[in-house]
């Protein structure tokens, strides 16, 4: 039988992680106190620590960076094909005006 994955909103991620910074408690007893894994509970922390503005999006979102970045691998591929028609229908009407 496959365990269920637990979500965590936001806000307990937030409040999980000032168990450690605020109130001096070591990873792993505020792990062990929350019923997680300390490598997530420390995870939680560095991104918290690393962009505590855009922190925990949420699922099925991502932060405005990676929003930009995929945006701009679209607009890429697009105008990738774009380009290749347009090199297909050029040699297409070279040929043609021989």
């Amino acid at each position: 039988m496959r365990a269920v994955r637990r979500r965590h909103t936001r806000e307990f991620k937030i409040q999980a992680v000032a168990l450690v910074t605020e109130r001096g408690l070591s990873v792993a007893q505020a792990a062990r106190d929350l019923g997680i894994d300390r490598s997530l509970l420390t995870k939680w922390k560095l991104e918290l620590s690393g962009d505590p503005e855009h922190a925990f999006p949420g699922k099925g979102r991502l932060k405005p960076l990676e929003e930009e970045v995929a945006r701009l691998r679209r607009e890429n591929n697009t105008l990738r094909l774009e380009r290749d028609i347009l090199k297909k229908a050029t040699a297409f009407f070279a040929k043609e005006s021989r």
